[in-house]
């Protein structure tokens, strides 16, 4: 998986110099209906091998890792005889679950980020709070019933598993669009700049978690 190769010399984006150790999460979630893996670079590159067998949101998660400069992999098989959703769903519980891995304690990062992003037609405004506690509240506007080869709904219900099992707080607002591929992709493009942000390490924290309580 991807953690094996990873560089950890540097921090992304260049705001921080001093050196930190990769933060890395892996996950291998089996069930009945699915059989998910993956991999998680916090400071990676943006690169991303991704098959889930939905070509969407294949394309959603390169995009996650690309402009969030993460490295993530992931390889998943499943019922996707049946529909998408155990497929979507498990992805993203395995996601959010390898990146709370990642994170750990949470020393040090800047905790909250937000994003507006564009896309043509489309905008979408994303807000993330890495706090312990996993709460959604989306609003994506979709027509659908499609976007490529995922049901619309799949797309909501992917960022509401992705926030409780990454344990943060995430909300997602499309302030504009007429197409729903649009639509989404800005809120993917939008999450990913919001948790760069967000998981970024802030020096100034001299390592101390990013809460009053002491504990995320």
């Amino acid at each position: 998986m991807v953690g094996d190769s990873a560089k950890g010399d540097s921090i992304k984006g260049d705001i921080i110099k001093m050196e930190v150790a990769p933060r890395t999460g892996h996950v291998h979630r089996v069930t009945r209906e699915t059989d998910v893996e993956v991999s998680v670079v916090i400071e990676g590159r943006g690169r991303a091998e991704v098959s889930t067998g939905v070509g969407f949101l294949n394309h959603m998660i390169d995009s996650l890792a690309r402009h969030g400069l993460f490295d993530i992999e992931i390889r998943s098989t499943g019922d996707l005889h049946v529909d998408d959703h155990h497929t979507v769903e498990d992805v993203a519980i395995a996601l959010g679950q390898a990146i709370h891995q990642a994170l750990g304690e949470g020393r040090g990062i800047r905790r909250m980020g937000h994003a507006i992003v564009p896309l043509d037609e489309a905008l979408s405004m994303v807000a993330v709070d890495i706090s312990g506690r996993g709460v959604s509240a989306i609003n994506l506007g979709l027509e659908g019933p499609m976007v490529g080869d995922m049901k619309v709904q799949m797309a909501a219900h992917f960022f509401q598993s992705l926030a409780m099992e990454s344990k943060m707080s995430l909300h997602v607002q499309v302030l504009a669009g007429a197409n729903d591929h649009h639509k989404v992709e800005a809120s993917f493009k939008a999450l990913a700049k919001a948790l760069d942000w967000a998981t970024q390490i802030d020096e100034r924290a001299a390592g101390e978690v990013p809460s009053t309580k002491g504990v995320l």
